[in-house]
């Protein structure tokens, strides 16, 4: 099976893309089987924290161009309309929730790149929080050089995440870049060698995974509420969620470990 979930013991769920005959890149069923992965993320309340990968390698390539690609175009006209929204038993909103567009996952997500991480590649990549690559990565929005457009999220959120002249060097020219430039231009978190990439992934998870989880999610949502709205629109997000936080039976356990000189117990409850 192309899309593996591997639940562990720790709360982290990881996410490994294995298609590398076709460079994983991703078909109808690729993507609706990638989309229940992060629908099965998102709900499992025992699921704290994500790590997407590939097969050594490889990354993903976004939609395959022999296969999606021309089915899409065909239907173009249909799609626009609203009168398809189906295609070979898959539906074609599980596109862009396979690349964590509008999908509202609060919980965090670490990407470990390996190899192309190019079209629908970079759009998932954008739904991620922490990321982290190897030397062998390579970076770009690249569906311009095909007629294409990237319509997965990434001229929405690329511009917000990194500075504007960054996210123009990546959107206009729709070239690879290696993982160094990526790095500079503060799309990565880190480089590390291949052997290491998944131990690095697994370090990292555990550093947020031992805070509460509750409290965690809830950063991440008044990020990404946030960033949304108004300065004053945030403030009050802000302020909403630190409330239920702060009524959490995590906020209480917090407080009670620290004077007790111990580590806290977390119940994400």
């Amino acid at each position: 099976m192309p899309i593996h979930y591997d639940q562990r013991d720790d709360h982290v769920v990881v996410i490994t893309i294995d298609r590398p005959e076709a460079r994983n890149s991703l078909d109808l069923h690729h993507f609706r089987d990638l989309a229940k992965a992060w629908r099965d993320f998102r709900y499992d309340d025992d699921a704290w924290l994500a790590i997407v990968t590939g097969v050594p390698g490889q990354f993903m390539t976004g939609a395959d161009l022999k296969t999606y690609i021309p089915q899409i175009t065909e239907l173009a006209a249909e799609i626009a309309k609203g009168e398809v929204t189906e295609v070979d038993g898959c539906r074609l909103s599980d596109g862009t929730r396979a690349v964590l567009r509008d999908t509202k996952i609060y919980k965090p997500i670490i990407a470990a790149i390996d190899g192309p991480c190019v079209a629908g590649g970079m759009e998932m990549l954008g739904g991620t929080d922490i990321r982290i690559a190897t030397p062998n990565a390579t970076f770009g929005v690249m569906e311009p050089k095909r007629g294409l457009f990237a319509g997965g999220g990434t001229t929405a959120r690329l511009p917000r995440q990194l500075t504007y002249p960054a996210a123009m060097e990546f959107l206009l020219t729709a070239e690879a870049f290696p993982a160094r430039r990526a790095l500079e231009l503060g799309l990565i978190n880190e480089i590390v060698a291949a052997d290491q990439l998944l131990d690095r992934a697994d370090e990292w998870a555990a550093r947020v995974c031992a805070n509460a989880p509750l409290a965690v999610r809830g950063t991440k949502e008044s990020v990404l509420r946030g960033l949304a709205g108004t300065l004053d629109e945030a403030y009050a997000i802000e302020a909403e969620i630190s409330a239920a936080i702060f009524a959490t039976e995590d906020a209480k356990e917090g407080p009670r470990a620290f004077k007790e000189k111990r580590p806290p117990t977390w119940q994400g409850r």
